[in-house]
């Protein structure tokens, strides 16, 4: 889980991986995923941050905001549809960022769902 929904991982930068996140959810390549990473300083490694894009990430990360700034390195053409921009994420639950932060790089986390079906918000127990 993030914060706001169960979702499936990859490597941001492989794109064969990202491939295959498009290919399990039915999801149209011109959509981009969203790149979570483990803080803001890790952000800034894969995006390029004004001062307002650093205010914003002061104020609401960790948590349910995406920045979309321009792209820097580490995420895959694919991954941002060919787009010369990133839509970045520090996911606010701490399990997730310590996952990343082990994985040590970007990661595209869409919902765990088949594009256009409700996203899962709960794990039956």
């Amino acid at each position: 889980p993030t914060e706001t929904v169960y979702g499936l991982a990859a490597d941001a930068g492989n794109a064969q991986a990202v491939a295959n996140i498009f290919e399990a959810k039915g999801r149209p390549r011109f959509n981009p995923l969203i790149s979570h990473v483990e803080d803001a300083v890790a952000a800034e490694r894969i995006a390029v941050f004004d001062d307002k894009a650093r205010r914003l990430a002061d104020a609401f990360w960790p948590g349910p905001l995406t920045i979309v700034a321009p792209h820097r390195a580490g995420v895959s053409d694919l991954a941002r549809a060919g787009l010369d921009s990133v839509a970045v994420r520090v996911p606010g639950r701490a399990r997730a960022r310590a996952v990343l932060a082990a994985f040590g790089g970007p990661v595209v986390a869409p919902s765990a769902n088949r594009s256009g079906r409700p996203s899962p918000t709960t794990y039956p127990d």
